[in-house]
């Protein structure tokens, strides 16, 4: 059953509500060049090859789609293992109001799903319905009210539906939290928690937010298979460790991985477009993995939250442009190497910690798989030919 809230819509709100769409927010992450420890292996239960068997896929590195339009992947007759949808917004306009009744927006995205033998996941978004960074709601009862309804009733949803489900839980706003803390403790950060009567018991602290969200998935829907998205920023990689484990984002299932929400091109135009309007350099990593930024960089940075938080990576959001030697490109046809690189090398991604990468647009004017010149379709074709096996 196809959604009747257009993917065009969804990007549109995503840019209203933060004006970037669920990437690293403000300037260019440059991974830090630091080696880091050779990670501690999982144990059994934290393995990804154990999680890509819960979700009743193989055990291979995991490929999933975002923001795609399901006709738009049968038209390529392509595989993917996973499907990715935003869930936005707070009050009125909110996603429950998307379709009748309130909430089947996630019932309509699973089926989706499951018409291409995909695990739904759903990417909650909900935190910058008023600005993105605004922390004022988390102070705000009746903001925070709705919110936590809305938490409900999106795993009331994820139990009815009966099967394995992903739940990305607020990119970007972890980082604007871990900014306004002091010392990286997420119990500096005030927010209403136990007013919601799911969780009377929790501090209202953003460590209390965190852990609401994973009892209220623990209570409501075991099906739900839940991951916190921790800082890659320049600044704050140093302590995000730390936060995350304060958080106690180590009681999820798996840890996700923030790439970039644009194609790296379009933030090198100049001037830059009005889409695309961000400070930094270094957008575009180098492949010989020589000049910094580069992708063992990021790799490395993966491991080192593999072994602090004892979990699973979900690399997500990856922009799907295609590589070129000349920066910046058009709308819809820009510049990125992320979708070369990784697939063409994923037993890197496994070596890391990985159970899957999930490429989407994280706004209307990216590379789509309409648009990359078949880009996608052959890369997976070919990986799929030659899969990286899960541990």
């Amino acid at each position: 059953m196809k959604s009747t809230r257009p993917l065009s819509l969804i990007l549109a709100i995503l840019m209203t509500a933060c004006g970037g769409g669920g990437g690293s927010a403000g300037s260019a992450v440059t991974p830090t060049p630091t080696p880091t420890p050779t990670p501690t292996p999982p144990t059994l239960q934290q393995k990804p090859g154990v999680l890509a068997t819960a979700l009743g896929l193989p055990k291979r590195l995991l490929i999933g789609l975002g923001t795609t339009d399901v006709p738009d992947i049968q038209a390529q007759n392509i595989h993917v293992d996973i499907y990715d949808q935003y869930l936005t917004g707070v009050g009125s306009t909110s996603w429950p109001s998307w379709n009748s009744p309130s909430g089947a927006y996630v019932q309509i995205v699973a089926q989706n799903a499951a018409s291409i033998s995909a695990v739904p996941m759903f990417t909650l978004y909900q935190m910058a319905a008023n600005g993105d960074g605004n922390l004022s709601v988390l102070t705000d009862p009746t903001f925070m009210g709705q919110y936590w309804s809305n938490v409900r009733l999106l795993f009331q949803k994820i139990k009815a539906y009966g099967k394995p489900v992903l739940v990305n839980f607020e990119p970007d706003f972890w980082e604007y939290a871990q900014r306004a803390s002091t010392n990286a403790d997420p119990s500096t950060v005030t927010a209403v928690v136990n007013s919601n009567t799911d969780c009377p018991n929790l501090a209202n602290t953003v460590g209390g937010v965190a852990q609401c969200l994973l009892l209220t998935a623990r209570t409501y829907a075991p099906n739900a298979y839940v991951g916190f998205p921790p800082s890659l920023a320049s600044d704050l990689y140093p302590a995000s460790i730390g936060f995350m484990q304060k958080l106690g984002a180590g009681n999820a299932d798996f840890v996700v991985m923030q790439t970039l929400d644009r194609d790296a091109g379009c933030f090198e135009t100049t001037p830059q477009h009005s889409y695309c309007t961000r400070s930094g350099t270094g957008w575009y990593w180098d492949e010989n993995n020589v000049a910094t930024p580069n992708f063992q960089q990021n790799l490395q940075q993966g491991a080192s939250f593999n072994s602090g938080l004892q979990l699973p990576l979900l690399w997500w959001q990856t922009p799907l442009g295609a590589p070129s030697l000349v920066p910046g490109g058009i709308s819809g046809k820009w510049r990125d190497n992320r979708a070369h690189y990784f697939l063409n090398n994923p037993a890197q991604l496994v070596t890391a910690g990985a159970v899957g990468i999930v490429f989407s647009a994280g706004e209307t004017h990216q590379t789509t798989i309409k648009t990359d010149g078949g880009q996608f379709k052959s890369l997976t074709t070919s990986y799929y030919a030659s899969p990286a096996a899960l541990p």
